[in-house]
């Protein structure tokens, strides 16, 4: 939860805004407080997108769909502003982190714990399914972990069963590697797929990685139509209940009630010792206003844009808190609201840097990161997928690929080079800068902590950020440890499976892993 910035109103509708909960592309999310002291969650849509149909109408169905469905497992509507602008939804505050973030800061699940999380949730999607809505956007970061169970959240896309699936643009809804392939090859969607992204989302509880593994959005959404589950390492009978929901015929998937029989739990998820202390990874909620020191109100007619992100925290530890988590009291973390189409990793921004050639300097933006003792991951090319999931979630849109000149179809990557690229699906305007830089390590340096080789840290959103920005290994990168540049091993070097770590920095001492990938390399004539 970060303070407000000059740029943002006093108050929407009726609701005293206290402090910022997030902010993305689409809109920002505020913590609000009523006349009467209720505190609530605000989505306000961006001045920006005002004036875009599909994105109105989208927000208008979210509105619909929160007013209908009034359950336990979901944030009910207390307020709406839908006929001018600024356009805005309330909904109640649920504090708690996200699903993603409580796997990626503490690890994955104890089964007993994934077992209990899967009952709940199947109780939650009976509920929703009750009213004839599907959810189809069902993953990690839509579930909140509150006092009172999991919450459902983010409605943006969800419709009535009867319902087309398509979105404007042609696309299937949902996020790859959670949504079902019935959704993705027959534009088909129904409770059933529902189901499909809870044992997709139940796989990333357990196992603390990407269900179908990580690539582009292609090469996931393939993976989940054609390929089975990443299961490995969980416990057999856990790993045969995902797989049963994960089933590629939505007709052979058990439905929620079925689940539930099938879990047999003895109590209820909020009893759960490991649950317990991820309730109270929320922030202190601020009783008044939280602005920057003598900064001006703006005028109430204002709208929220984005200005310049707040200071990075510090990256955080990896213990396994499992093993203690009994005996684990409060937890100061940060505080997650009723929140759609929020830009997770932005507020982790900065403006200190380098703009040299490997320096320490703090005035500019970053050159070269360096090593800060947390290069682990390692890439598996047999099921293409890393040993660790980022430290921070990327961009909303991020997309990424790694073709080498062996894979190239089109010829244009010279043999022995690999191309990395990443952009942004769609446009997201007028947002600060987020420094990418991307880290490749050799075969030989993955049972190490060793950093491999870096490429020049640049601005995700410079110039037209729906174009590639593409990077040449090993033309692009070296190693600067010491103050000395020392260029990057040529892939015939080191054959076998390589590892591509991508970045977001706010300083060369100062930047946490977003995505994780890699590539095979063979020993070919340069």
């Amino acid at each position: 939860m970060d303070a407000l910035r000059v740029q943002d109103p006093p108050r929407i509708g009726d609701y005293v805004l206290l402090a910022r909960i997030g902010a993305g592309g689409m809109g920002v999310v505020y913590l609000g407080r009523s006349p009467g002291g209720r505190l609530v969650a605000v989505k306000v849509v961006r001045e920006e997108i005002t004036g875009h149909p599909e994105a109105l109408a989208r927000f208008r169905r979210e509105a619909e769909t929160v007013r209908a469905v009034r359950s336990a497992y979901t944030a009910n509507l207390i307020d709406a502003g839908l006929d001018a602008a600024p356009y805005w939804i309330a909904t109640e505050y649920v504090a708690g982190p996200t699903l993603a973030r409580a796997v990626r800061e503490r690890g994955p699940f104890p089964v007993v714990t994934c077992r209990r999380l899967v009952a709940a949730m199947a109780e939650g999607l009976a509920s929703v399914h009750a009213y004839g809505v599907t959810h189809r956007d069902l993953k990690p970061q839509n579930v909140l972990l509150g006092s009172q169970g999991p919450q459902l959240i983010d409605f943006g896309i969800a419709r009535g069963v009867e319902q087309t699936a398509l979105t404007q643009d042609g696309q299937a809804p949902g996020t790859p590697g959670f949504t079902a392939p019935e959704v993705l090859t027959r534009n088909e969607v129904g409770a059933a797929a529902d189901v499909f992204a809870l044992g997709a989302t139940v796989a990333y509880a357990a196992t603390g990685r990407a269900p179908f593994g990580g690539g582009d959005a292609a090469a996931v959404s393939y993976r989940a139509v054609h390929e089975e589950i990443d299961t490995a390492g969980v416990e057999p009978g856990l790993a045969a209940l995902i797989r049963a929901c994960v089933e590629k015929d939505p007709a052979r998937r058990p439905g929620p009630a079925e689940l539930i029989r099938w879990c047999a739990v003895d109590r209820a998820l909020v009893d759960d010792p490991a649950y317990q202390p991820l309730v109270a990874m929320a922030d202190v909620v601020p009783d008044t206003p939280q602005r920057p020191p003598n900064a001006p109100v703006p005028a109430i007619h204002d709208l929220p844009t984005q200005g310049p992100p707040p200071s990075p925290p510090p990256p955080p530890s990896r213990p396994n808190p499992w093993l203690v988590a009994a005996g684990v009291g409060a937890v100061v973390g940060t505080a997650v609201a009723v929140a759609v189409w929020l830009l997770p990793g932005n507020g982790d921004g900065g403006n200190g840097g380098n703009g040299g050639e490997g320096g320490d300097k703090s005035d500019g933006p970053p050159g070269y990161i360096q090593d800060i003792g947390t290069s682990r991951h390692a890439w598996n090319g047999l099921r293409e997928s890393c040993n660790l999931p980022g430290e921070e979630q990327p961009p909303l849109q991020f997309q990424y690929a790694v073709t080498t000149g062996e894979n190239d179809p089109s010829g244009e990557i010279a043999l022995g080079k690999a191309e990395i690229g990443y952009r942004l699906k769609m446009e997201e305007p007028n947002l600060p800068p987020y420094y990418v830089s991307v880290e490749v390590k050799p075969p030989h340096l993955l049972d190490t902590d060793d950093f491999g080789y870096v490429s020049k840290a640049a601005d995700l959103y410079e110039g037209d950020e729906t174009q590639w920005k593409n990077l040449v290994y090993p033309d692009d990168f070296s190693d600067r440890a010491g103050g000395k540049v020392r260029p990057a091993p040529p892939l015939a070097d080191d054959p076998g499976e390589w590892t591509v770590v991508y970045h977001h920095a706010t300083s060369d001492k100062n930047h946490r892993s977003v995505v994780c990938h890699g590539f095979m390399a063979d020993t070919v004539s340069e």
